[in-house]
């Protein structure tokens, strides 16, 4: 099964479904546990008081037995009545099993304790449910998104139970007994049921249910409309709809692929009938699915996992968030207006408005999600913003209920959400949630054996000695190595295992700017001074005096990772070790995208060709070009105050940053408002570097004018073609 096949099961799976509600018993009661299941996640994170562990045992094991039940073992061989029940006893097997090992945890530190010396006594039974999750850990994560998953969680295991001291230098590890190993896979906070399963226990899953809502509820035909209302009518412009619609879907679903089987199926015809070639319809399509990942206010699960990891307020990753998004997808906006007048595609096709799902949409799109991101920053967890955004939904829809009825439909056209409504609403939401909720708990094996072995910093110091302290060569193989994770896992999981292995190293770089700064003017503090002396290196006599910055960096470069760990504390403020942390981040969750469109994998842009009927490698190069975006604003991330500056800051770099997008985009099709020349062109590369000199302002001024002037030119060059 490949990966769209396996993706577009979890989205139509027959099970779970309203119409698996009114089937077949069985089905009916796989459906309803779902629809029981998504009120539990609501119910757990705001009413009721469960230990995390209990909370995400049964949060893994609720969806280990969907999964096993949706999900054949064997793709080819399609369910039988004997495989259909199999699956379904072996799903409430390991839905037991993981009730069972939270409830045995006090059980084993008794023991533990009564036996001297010994190490964690485990019963038959324990042995047996925890070998028993960790399998289906395995096999269940091979169901929803294939191989590359179980074996390296295999390679995690084999790592620390007995391969680890066979391997040479950094990489070498001790070998830990099966128990303990065991021990600490079930019950760390690193482990299957740690901060990994947490997360999609108690943010995840709730905002997928909350998609699920807006769905139902008829937002996303809000979506369609108003982009029809804001881009329909322009060159071009059912490209334009595909661009926000995606933006805003991307709001909902956080899923590139499920994105762009949802608003592709509208907008890439509309693209076709609109004069754009197939291929490009398909690209833009999935660039602009991609997006989704990276647009606030949910960011898929990118969000939620920086959070964890960085201990940064959930609210700040999403406000910081916003121009990096608002850039991406003029990145793309840019490159349509360009293709439309290169290729001389016709006006817009006339889109007619429903103003009626439009209000009544709007409504159910727009309060409720007011409502979410006011709860979110006053400082509320956003599990519980989530639940109060789907209350606040529900009351919405029945009040343009009752408001169609008092202007009898005339300008609203509503979606009550009854109780068959909130039924679909949450069983979407819980399908959606299936593959991540298998995910993040499997990848908690490898999350384990990571931080007990070490092997993070192994990693880390590995990106540190080839990239030389280079943030561009730190950034280029981050991306390399997504792109290869990227060939077979979901960029959520890819963006976690690099987050774990990269993000220490690129953020020490970063922090290491400010040391060059201090080592070039002199650090006179003897106690900070003091610690230079341990390097190896004739420069630490010029510590106390100042050197040359190419000094200070070679310095840098001779320092050893784990003395580099222990003297970046004492020289970086706390506070700018935070925005170094979070830039890190930010940069390797845009880079693990990458694998959505950039062949050989592009698993969105196959999904768009698939829909568009073009050819799925061409898509993919379409896809990969226009979605530029993905490098270039992880770039400003690291050179330019977008993330760590005030708002004027912010927006000066943004704002100088469009300029220089558009004439990037220009330079790659040769072609702005008319064809470049050999003059224009020059004057395009020249705009591109003097609008990204970070800070400033006569640099960005100078380059503005020279892109919008030889925006001009081009396009006096096409009126003198089409007069000649």
């Amino acid at each position: 099964m490949s990966d769209i096949e396996r993706a577009d099961a979890l989205d139509h799976p027959e099970w779970l479904s309203w119409n698996g509600l009114r089937g077949h018993p069985y089905r009916a009661a796989v459906a309803l546990f779902a629809v029981v299941f998504g009120i539990w996640h609501i119910a757990t994170n705001v009413y009721l008081v469960e230990p995390g562990l209990w909370q995400n045992a049964i949060h893994f094991g609720g969806f280990a037995f969907l999964a096993a039940v949706t999900m054949p073992a064997f793709a080819k061989r399609g369910q039988t009545r004997l495989s259909t029940t199999l699956n379904a006893i072996y799903g409430l097997l390991v839905a037991a099993s993981a009730l069972w090992i939270a409830g045995a945890e006090n059980s084993i530190y008794e023991r533990t304790l009564a036996v001297t010396g010994q190490s964690w006594q485990f019963t038959a039974l324990d042995w047996a449910a925890g070998c028993l999750l960790i399998f289906a850990a395995l096999d269940l994560s091979r169901r929803v998104s294939g191989w590359v998953i179980p074996i390296l969680i295999l390679l995690s295991l084999s790592y620390i139970l007995f391969l680890g001291e066979h391997l040479p230098g950094v990489f070498r590890a001790a070998s830990l007994p099966a128990n303990d190993v065991l021990f600490r896979t079930l019950y760390n906070d690193e482990g299957m049921f740690g901060i990994l399963a947490n997360i999609s226990s108690s943010n995840i899953t709730l905002f997928m249910i909350f998609g699920g809502f807006l769905v139902a509820s008829g937002a996303s035909d809000f979506v369609i409309e108003i982009s029809k209302v804001v881009a329909g009518r322009v060159r071009g412009g059912a490209a334009f709809v595909a661009v926000l619609s995606s933006a805003l879907t991307g709001t909902i679903s956080g899923s590139a692929i499920a994105n762009t089987a949802s608003t592709g199926v509208i907008t890439i015809p509309l693209m076709k009938a609109n004069g754009f070639k197939a291929k490009f319809a398909a690209g833009v399509e999935a660039a602009a699915s991609t997006g989704g990942q990276i647009m606030p206010p949910i960011m898929g699960a990118g969000a939620f996992v920086m959070a964890s990891y960085t201990a940064i307020p959930y609210a700040t990753i999403v406000s910081v968030s916003v121009v990096p998004a608002i850039l991406y997808f003029l990145s793309v906006a840019f490159i349509v207006r360009i293709e439309a007048v290169k290729d001389q595609v016709g006006e817009g096709v006339d889109l007619v408005v429903d103003k009626g799902k439009m209000i009544s949409g709007g409504l159910v799109f727009v309060l409720p999600l007011v409502v979410m991101i006011w709860l979110l920053m006053t400082g509320v967890t956003p599990s519980y913003a989530a639940s109060w955004a789907i209350a606040a939904l529900i009351i919405v829809s029945w009040c343009t209920s009752l408001l169609a009825r008092v202007t009898k439909g005339e300008f609203f056209k509503p979606v009550s959400m009854g109780p068959s409504k909130i039924a679909e609403a949450l069983l979407v939401g819980v399908r959606s949630s299936i593959m991540t909720g298998i995910l993040l708990v499997a990848i908690g094996i490898m999350n384990n054996a990571i931080v007990t072995s070490g092997i993070g910093n192994g990693f880390s110091l590995m990106i540190a000695q080839w990239s030389q302290g280079s943030i561009v060569l730190a950034i280029v193989l981050i991306g390399l190595a997504s792109l290869v994770l990227g060939m077979g896992l979901p960029v959520t999981a890819a963006y976690i295992i690099l987050a774990i292995l990269t993000a220490p190293a690129l953020a020490g770089i970063l922090a290491d700017t400010i040391i060059v700064d201090q080592l070039v003017a002199g650090i006179v503090d003897p106690a900070k001074s003091a610690m230079f002396a341990l390097v190896d290196n004739p420069l630490t006599a010029k510590v106390a005096s100042g050197m040359t910055r190419d000094e200070a960096v070679a310095l840098l470069a001779a320092m050893p990772f784990e003395l580099a760990i222990t003297i970046r504390p004492l020289l970086v403020d706390p506070a700018q070790q935070a925005v170094f942390l979070l830039t890190a981040h930010l940069i390797i969750f845009w880079l693990s995208q990458d694998s959505n469109v950039t062949p050989p994998v592009c698993l969105a842009a196959f999904a768009a060709a698939g829909i568009a009927g073009s050819k799925p490698m061409e898509t993919g190069f379409q896809a990969w070009k226009i979605a530029k975006g993905l490098y270039i604003v992880p770039l400003m991330f690291a050179y330019t105050p977008l993330i760590s500056g005030d708002w004027m800051q912010i927006l000066q770099v943004g704002f100088f940053a469009l300029f220089g997008i558009y004439a990037i985009n220009s330079i790659i099709q040769l072609y702005a408002e008319g064809p470049l020349s050999l003059i224009t062109g020059p004057m395009m590369a020249f705009g591109v570097v003097c609008c990204f000199w970070p800070m400033h302002l006569v640099a960005n001024l100078i380059g503005a004018a020279t892109v919008i002037l030889a925006i001009v030119l081009s396009q006096r060059k096409l009126r003198a073609q089409q007069l000649a």
